[in-house]
């Protein structure tokens, strides 16, 4: 059995003892480095090319974000954030995955607490999941290319009546594809936006406010019984489903978990869906697996439209693709014409082109 190789960063020793220990106990993994700070980290993973990288925020001479960065750039390897619940270390992780490390994941607590087994055995599944993502260089990150409004004939072709609401699902590289596309978007946007993104509990709250912080939109957690409002982003809550009622106001849910998440898609999509009827449009991006996929069914039967992310540019080909698979994918786009077209339902012109 070929064993997932791991290297370990973080400058706590007694962070890097537990990790190590926890990531030792599964006969699966092995972890084969550790390091104190971003330097050996960027040298340990030139020297050994491990099979993925646990990787802390706050640490000396180089920080996560700029370990990740250069990693990225000089030797492209599976990163999963392992961090604090602190507000700047949800930030600089957050910047991290920007940068292309792939998740976020909070560090397991004292072992004595009776949720230490579930966060350790989170914690494993996790470093075997993105261990298993294929990775690309990263160039010049900091460079982003200002979206440009696609033409209104195209959006006339996407939609044959006004959008009245944009439901976005999203899991494994979700967060730098929803900072890019928010990034983007007027904060005149004419529908309100939903998301569902799976991350780890603990860091919804910032998040959002990460979003937020870069988008000319609002971005907020969704709260049980608001009215849903053009030029707003409502991101699904720790361990609620996000739904829609027929009043068009947010409804969180405790039901049971879908395909093991919650917050799931497919439950957010049925709900967009008897809603909002021919009025939704529903974006799936990048994620492992297919959550999302059957509430597509939904928004196709109510006459609503669905845009699936290409392989292209998706981090992990799995929601996308299984939407293209069913045959529920109006449009298959790269992430670059998502954003355009998203931002191109905003412009006067286009707004008059598609009001029925």
């Amino acid at each position: 059995m070929k064993r997932t190789r791991v290297v370990v960063v973080d400058d706590s020793a007694t962070a890097r003892l537990l990790l190590v220990s926890i990531l030792r106990s599964d006969p699966e993994l092995d972890v084969v480095g550790q390091a104190a700070d971003g330097v050996e980290a960027v040298e340990l993973v030139k020297k050994l090319n491990p099979d993925i990288v646990t990787m802390d925020v706050q640490m000396p001479r180089l920080d996560g974000f700029a370990a990740t960065k250069r990693i990225m750039i000089e030797a492209p390897t599976p990163i999963l954030i392992t961090t604090g619940l602190d507000a700047r270390a949800v930030s600089v992780s957050l910047e991290a995955v920007r940068m292309g490390a792939l998740a976020v994941q909070a560090k397991p607590g004292d072992p004595r607490s009776p949720s230490f087994d579930l966060q350790a055995a989170e914690l494993i599944r996790q470093v075997k999941a993105m261990s298993r993502v294929k990775v690309v260089r990263h160039f010049d990150m900091d460079r982003v290319t200002p979206a440009v409004p696609v033409p209104p004939t195209s959006v006339r072709s996407l939609h044959d009546g006004r959008v009245q609401v944009v439901a976005i699902a999203a899991s494994t590289g979700g967060p730098a594809a929803l900072h890019q596309i928010l990034s983007a978007l007027p904060a005149a946007f004419p529908a309100p936006v939903l998301i569902v993104q799976h991350i780890s509990l603990g860091f919804t709250r910032g998040f959002a406010q990460w979003l937020n912080d870069a988008s000319p939109l609002r971005v907020k957690l969704a709260e049980d019984g608001e009215p849903l409002q053009a030029g707003t982003v409502y991101v699904a809550a720790d361990d609620r489903h996000l739904c829609v009622s027929k009043r068009r106001t947010a409804h969180l849910s405790v039901g049971p978990e879908v395909g093991g998440f919650r917050p799931s898609g497919t439950p957010f999509f049925r709900s967009v869906a008897a809603a909002y009827g021919r009025g939704a449009l529903a974006v799936i991006l990048t994620g492992m697996g297919r959550d999302g996929v059957d509430g597509l069914q939904a928004i196709r039967a109510a006459g609503g439209r669905t845009i699936a992310e290409s392989e292209e540019t998706a981090v992990v080909y799995g929601m996308p693709m299984a939407a293209v698979q069913a045959g529920l994918a109006d449009f298959v786009l790269p992430l670059g014409e998502v954003v355009t077209t998203l931002a191109g339902l905003a412009t006067s012109e286009t707004r008059k082109e598609v009001t029925p």
